[in-house]
Parts: structure tokens; C-alpha cells; sequence
């Protein structure tokens, strides 16, 4: 079945896409078109904070519902906060729409009973804790880690990036019990493969997990009709209301609805 993806990095820059598409090609099936975009400059370059966070989400929300109207198959939010996915999943009709933690807890309490998560700084635990729960894998929570270097220093010195990793994934197995390491952040990338070999679990990269969950719901849909479940959580806006408040017009989107 060919699937026509979309990975949004949720940031106000360019510097990660085609890193991040060059990551990906490698593992995403033959049938799948990839492509990364990210959101217009001026918006924050990253997502470190709450208000960084709410600064994006009408662009993040309208570049969704365009990339369902433009044919997309799937869109891949691409921040480990999974950010407005409840309310992407809301305003899309048919596409699906995933982001990096979910993906990457079921995966990971697939593979393992319990798992830890690499987050990049203390500041993100609580948000990410709370979206544990909110996924229904509080239970199998080992620990969060901490490597407190921030994002956008994360690739800049890949030997420290990589030592702080080491220090913290072997503390989460044999301290915190751990049977899986999640890694935290997208920009986390190209770490997982050298450090799987050394301590022999899984560890869960940010990008591949929701690439191949989002390959893996395309397919579902596709051969059974499985879709997210307009009964109470993503029941759909009322496109009339929309329509008759100036949403359109008030946000420089028209002819999106």
C-alpha cells in the first residue's frame, strides 16, 4: 500500500529537516513517501517551554488539516511532548495523525515491561509524566532521566551528548529497573543503534517509532476500516460554527474547512 507521510518539526526552522529525512529513508517501507517540513520562521526554535509550546498551535493545527486536504496519508508531529495531537485528531477527517511518546511507549511495552525515558532537561519531566498516564503506562514507568543539555545543543557536541547517554541509560537498567530506554527528544537522533549493541535492550528512537507506527495505523485503516472514534474524544468541530465565527479569515487560512 503506498502512504504519503508527512513529519512536521513543530519548530520555526529549517536546521533538522532534511537531517531528519535523510535519517528516516532508510527505514521507511518502500511504499512510503516521506516528506519533513517544518513551521514558518518567527515561531519559537524549540518547544522547551509552555509558552514556546502555545505560541505554535494554530500553525501547527491548520499545517495538519492542509496536509490532510493536500492527500497525506499520516502526519507525524515531531516533538516528544506529542503536542495539540488530541486536537490534530480532532479537525482531520481521514488522515492519521501520531506523534513520537505515544508511538514510542507502545512500542517500547511491547518489547519490554518496564521503560525509562532520556529526556533532555528536568523541565520537560512533569509534561512528559503526565502524558505516561495519559497513555496508560504509568505502571510500566521505570524513571526519567535527565542529560540536562538542551536541544538545540544536543548535536553540536556528539561526544558529550553521547557519554551523558551512556551515564544515564546504564542508571536507568541497573538502578531503576528499566528493560527498554525511550529516548526522549527527535533530536536525539543517530545515538540508538551503537548504544543498543553496549547494553543490549531496546532503545526507542524518537523518529523511526512514529514513522513505522504511523506506516503501521495507515495500514490498519486501509484493511479494516480502523480510525479514530468520533463518539467523545476526537469528535470533529462543528465546520458550520467554524465557518460563521471568521476562523478562516482571522487566521489567514482560507478555504481550509
Amino acid at each position: 500500500m503506498k502512504k504519503k507521510i508527512l513529519f512536521i518539526n513543530p519548530v520555526g526552522h529549517e536546521e533538522w529537516n532534511r537531517e531528519v529525512f535523510e535519517y528516516l529513508e532508510p527505514v521507511k517501507e518502500e511504499d512510503t513517501v516521506l516528506d519533513v517540513v517544518s513551521l514558518k520562521e518567527g515561531l519559537p526554535r524549540h518547544l522547551e517551554y509552555h509558552y514556546y509550546e502555545a505560541l505554535i498551535a494554530a500553525e501547527l493545527l491548520h499545517r495538519i488539516k492542509q496536509a490532510e486536504k493536500e492527500g497525506y496519508h499520516a502526519c507525524i508531529i515531531g516533538c516528544y511532548y506529542d503536542p495539540f495531537l488530541k486536537e490534530a485528531r480532532e479537525i482531520c477527517d481521514n488522515m492519521i495523525v501520531t506523534a513520537p511518546a505515544e508511538a514510542a511507549m507502545h512500542i517500547g511495552v511491547t518489547l519490554a515491561d518496564r521503560f525509562s525515558t532520556i529526556v533532555v532537561r528536568r523541565k520537560c519531566i512533569p509534561d512528559m509524566r503526565d502524558n505516561v498516564f495519559h497513555h496508560g503506562f504509568i505502571h510500566r514507568l521505570a524513571s526519567f532521566r535527565s542529560l540536562e543539555i538542551g536541544v538545540q545543543e544536543l548535536q553540536k557536541d556528539t561526544e558529550l551528548t553521547r557519554r551523558r547517554m551512556r551515564e544515564e541509560i546504564r542508571a536507568a537498567i541497573e538502578e531503576d529497573g528499566a528493560e527498554a530506554i525511550l529516548l526522549g527528544c527527535t533530536i536525539q537522533m543517530g545515538f540508538f543503534r551503537q548504544l543498543q549493541k553496549e547494553y543490549k535492550v531496546p532503545i526507542i528512537d524518537a523518529n523511526i517509532a512514529p514513522l513505522k507506527y504511523a506506516e503501521f495505523l495507515c495500514e490498519l485503516k486501509a484493511k479494516t476500516g480502523w480510525y479514530f472514534s468520533r463518539k467523545a474524544l476526537y469528535e470533529t468541530p462543528d465546520r458550520e460554527e467554524i465557518k460563521r465565527w471568521g476562523v478562516e479569515e482571522t487566521f489567514g487560512v482560507s478555504g481550509l474547512w
